[in-house]
């Protein structure tokens, strides 16, 4: 086959079309390397997905502190709570912390 005959086909007619390779290459310009591309979109999507999971998993922390506040309203509750989670104590107490040595495993 020479040059010619592969011009002539209707397929390296269509390709060598210059709206064919200026549409191509816009395809290309707009899927890849402009600012608005495909690629950027799929990264924005995927960080929309990861904050909207991240809120709901603080919503649901949110509704379940409001759940154990509303459960321990008496003050013996909460004062038994703040010294066993946080450490605090009265004016007039002491706390001692012990802590335990953990055997490595072999």
């Amino acid at each position: 086959m020479t040059l010619k005959q592969i011009k002539n086909k209707p397929v390296v007619k269509f390709i060598t079309n210059r709206y064919v390779i200026i549409l191509s290459i816009f395809f290309v310009w707009m899927v890849f390397f402009d600012e608005n591309s495909w690629v950027n979109h799929n990264e924005f999507d995927r960080e929309i997905n990861k904050l909207k999971s991240e809120s709901d998993y603080y919503q649901s922390q949110i509704d379940s502190d409001k759940v154990f506040i509303n459960n321990h309203n008496d003050r013996e509750e909460l004062e038994k709570f703040a010294r066993e989670q946080y450490k605090m104590k009265k004016e007039t107490e002491d706390i001692y912390i012990i802590e335990y040595d953990t055997i490595p495993e072999k």
